[in-house]
């Protein structure tokens, strides 16, 4: 079951982080940390960060790019501070890595998991 949380912002916003299953790799593009596709062929769970006015907004955001079913169930998974500084940090507000973290690993755009091309 994916898990997640959230942090109040002193501004009022919030970040929400959920680790979900990782989506097919038929829509992903290639540029991976592998050079593979970047959706992954091997399967497993990708943590997401967004960045919204609140958690309903932020929610709202990942079932617009086609994630619908992303619920968040309590805060047992709150972002931690770095994953904080680095979706406040991106001009989306939305990124992902894969979960469990790799060391070496960077946090991408949510375009590279999804295959988003533009913005219809």
């Amino acid at each position: 079951m994916p898990g997640g949380g959230f942090v109040r912002l002193p501004g009022g916003s919030v970040v929400v982080a959920l680790t979900l299953p990782r989506p097919s790799a038929e829509g992903a593009v290639k540029g991976g940390i592998t050079g593979d596709v970047a959706g992954g062929i091997e399967g497993g769970n990708v943590r997401v960060l967004v960045h919204a006015v609140n958690r309903a907004r932020a929610l709202t955001r990942l079932r617009n790019l086609g994630l619908r079913a992303v619920y968040l169930r309590g805060n047992a998974e709150p972002p931690t501070p770095d994953e904080i500084t680095a979706v406040l940090h991106h001009p989306d507000g939305l990124l992902w890595r894969s979960a469990p973290d790799r060391a070496a690993e960077l946090w991408h755009p949510i375009r590279a998991l999804l295959g988003v091309t533009g913005r219809s």
